[in-house]
């Protein structure tokens, strides 16, 4: 009776923005159970359903990142608690934890949610019984918690024998029965050793592997060649490892088509939307540009919404019309759009914490939640394909859908779903024999989020206006998608807006005519650091090609504003970097800055074209990185940079670091020092979108 199992249980804790922590949570809970361990899940938000100071079983964490390096909301209150500075360096010395952190390394603060965590854990006296994992979901989530899932049994199991073995050691000394102590400690190792075995063998027969279907072809040059539907050598004939079938756990009612849909604010929890008019529409450049930078103004005189520059606001957008009418189509519920439907949850559903979707009202039209509350063009994970794979009839196309969700076809799904864009209605076109039903998108499909901009204005220079610049994203064809398609709010806000873009009301100082009688949804989303610097008279540098001019047109405005005011005030120097490809198409602002240069509020504006082709001698730089590096850097400023993509926020901050090494005559390794110092004190600013 002495080597009576304990009940293997573990805390297993999550903290999620969009979902995707919590779907891994829910994936670890449930192979949790394969392996005969019991998950102990929770939102670490939850406190009143775990206490880590009394914990003694291991602690397993599953945290993302969000806004430029944040923990999720979820999880404020519990790093708060932890940052807590009176906490003795012993206050988590009984705890042993693992813990996978989520992020995307196109952004500066990599997983620096689950870094933080795990920092202050360590900090306070925690153990890690397994190594720290962090995911990129710029190359895919799945490359790291993947593997980390899978090595994470064995690290539990050996924490359970470890238990195990003190409690027989107690045991043992307690009832002074020494003579059976070493042929138990025998016995233990020996289960080490059969462990690695039998981790081995659950792994491999965590689903039954499937027999590849022969699929008669016609054999041409295509078959040589991979695609979203078709599959080659070794993968079309290898068995596969697939992920175990998410259970069902919604069910949806049809009611009638009577009653009223929730208005768009109760979709937003916490904070206040406000309604209001586009009163301009601009279009920056030029006809034959390669990007179409649209320019708009919001007013917002008629309510108490506030913003400074350099602030971020979210624009409530609904998914594209004729996407949802294809979607209801193929369900084959044409007829059922304007339908009130009811969602509750299957009874005896075998997941874990079944709840209601919270991005789901509790009665709305069909229409009304994949028009709103469903993000359709999600990329599909491999979760929601093993679950099409049940609801798919022709044998070939079941196979590939097996073939892209299985351990074997990773790099099938990153090629030909993930890196190509595809979405649940790209899916059904190239499998046109699986035939989902409504429940499974509820299930599968994540909220339709509201989507930020940074503002391009000032309130000071025009009050009770709100301007703000995007791109039309565009997302060309491709093998895998047929049609070209424009960014879900973009090209909604474009197509909202045609009425107002005359080719004659191309300048910024028009009295625009009408404004359009629709209106749109938006909420705050105020940063607290990238502000102008609170004392007027140091200089700043501003970067920011592209449409990442956005935020210091408002900078300059509100600077412009400011001298007007205060004439007796010392005001430091101001640099503007700006990048376009071509100066006659892509100049954004041209004229604007050009008057803010002359009236003195802009002292430096450097500008380069990276398509334009050259005459003179030796070729200007092409890019603002190139730029920068000619030029010292104002010891005692702020650093500002704004745009898209990791490649121009990376290519700046290695000028500055050249810069910075050249300027203090330092070595590079030094000069990254300071940069991360600048970082630190918030006087390198960013503000990058992906």
């Amino acid at each position: 009776e002495m080597c009576c199992d304990l009940k293997r249980r573990f805390l297993l804790l999550y903290a999620t923005q969009r979902g995707q922590a919590k779907a891994i949570a829910e994936e670890i809970w449930q192979q949790a159970g394969t392996h005969g361990l019991e998950a102990d899940m929770h939102c670490i938000s939850e406190t009143d359903k775990y206490n880590l100071e009394t914990e003694k079983d291991p602690v397993v964490i599953v945290i993302s990142t969000t806004g430029t390096g944040d923990p999720p909301d979820a999880a404020r209150e519990f790093v708060k608690k932890i940052q807590d500075t009176t906490l003795p360096p012993d206050h988590f010395a009984h705890l042993q934890y693992g813990l996978l952190g989520l992020g995307d390394s196109e952004y500066t603060f990599f997983c620096n949610g689950g870094k933080t965590v795990d920092r202050r854990l360590q900090a306070l006296g925690a153990q890690h019984f397994y190594g720290t994992g962090l995911a990129d979901d710029c190359v895919g989530l799945e490359l790291v918690v993947d593997p980390w899932i899978d090595g994470l049994w064995l690290a539990l199991e050996k924490v359970f024998l470890l238990q195990k073995e003190k409690e027989v050691m107690s045991n043992s000394a307690a009832s002074s029965s020494l003579s059976a102590a070493p042929h138990v400690g025998h016995e233990l190792s020996s289960e080490v050793q059969n462990l690695k075995l039998e981790d081995e063998r659950v792994r491999s027969s965590d689903v039954p592997t499937q027999k590849p279907v022969d699929v008669h072809l016609v054999a041409s040059t295509r078959d040589t060649e991979p695609s979203l539907v078709h599959s080659v050598p070794p993968v079309s004939q290898s068995a596969l490892n697939i992920p175990a079938l998410p259970p069902e756990y919604i069910e949806v009612e049809f009611q009638d088509a009577h009653g009223e849909n929730p208005h768009l604010s109760s979709l937003i929890s916490g904070g206040t939307t406000f309604e209001v008019p586009v009163t301009k529409a601009i279009q920056l450049s030029r006809e034959d540009a390669i990007k179409t930078a649209l320019l708009l103004e919001l007013d917002i005189a008629n309510t108490v919404f506030d913003y400074q520059p350099g602030d971020a606001f979210c624009v409530i957008c609904p998914n594209n019309v004729n996407e949802v009418e294809e979607l209801l189509r193929i369900l084959g519920l044409s007829e059922k759009g304007e339908y009130f439907v009811c969602i509750k949850v299957k009874q005896g559903t075998k997941k874990k914490g079944a709840a209601h979707p919270q991005h789901i009202p509790e009665r709305s039209t069909l229409k009304f939640i994949l028009t709103w509350c469903l993000e359709i063009r999600a990329i599909p994970k491999k979760a929601f394909l093993r679950a099409l794979v049940e609801c798919t009839s022709d044998a070939g196309e079941k196979r590939r859908l097996q073939e892209l969700c299985s351990r074997q076809g990773a790099s099938d799904y990153t090629r030909f779903i993930r890196d190509s864009n595809v979405c649940l209605l790209d899916l059904l076109h190239a499998f046109p024999s699986c035939k989902p039903s409504l429940n499974l998108l509820i299930e599968h499909l994540p909220k339709l989020q509201a989507r930020s901009y940074s503002v391009s204005s000032s309130n000071l220079y025009q009050p009770g206006k709100l301007w703000f610049l995007f791109n039309i994203v565009e997302f060309p064809a491709c093998p895998a998608r047929p049609v070209s398609r424009k960014g879900v709010c973009t090209g909604w806000l474009a197509e909202l807006v045609a009425p107002l873009l005359h080719p004659n009301n191309n300048t910024l100082d028009t009295k625009g005519g009408s404004s359009l009688t629709e209106k749109i949804s938006i909420f705050a989303r105020p940063n607290n650091t990238f502000h102008l610097p609170a004392d007027p008279s140091v200089p700043f540098m501003m970067v920011g090609p592209g449409t990442g001019i956005s935020p210091f047109i408002g900078f300059l405005q509100h600077r412009q504003k400011l001298r007007e005011e205060h004439t007796d005030w010392e005001f430091g120097e101001t640099w503007l970097f700006f990048g376009c490809r071509h100066q006659d198409r892509d100049y954004l602002f041209k004229d604007e800055l050009r008057c803010f240069l002359e009236n003195g509020t802009l002292t430096h504006l450097k500008v380069c074209f990276s398509r334009d082709s050259s005459t003179a001698e030796v070729a200007p730089p092409k890019y603002v990185q190139d730029v920068i590096r000619l030029y010292a850097m104002k010891e005692t400023g702020y650093f500002y940079v704004c745009g898209d993509k990791k490649h121009m926020a990376d290519g700046v901050s290695d000028a500055v670091v050249d810069i910075l090494s050249m300027e203090m005559e330092v070595d590079k390794l030094e000069a990254m020092k300071i940069l991360a110092m600048l970082r630190e004190a918030k006087r390198y600013l960013q503000d990058v979108w992906s």
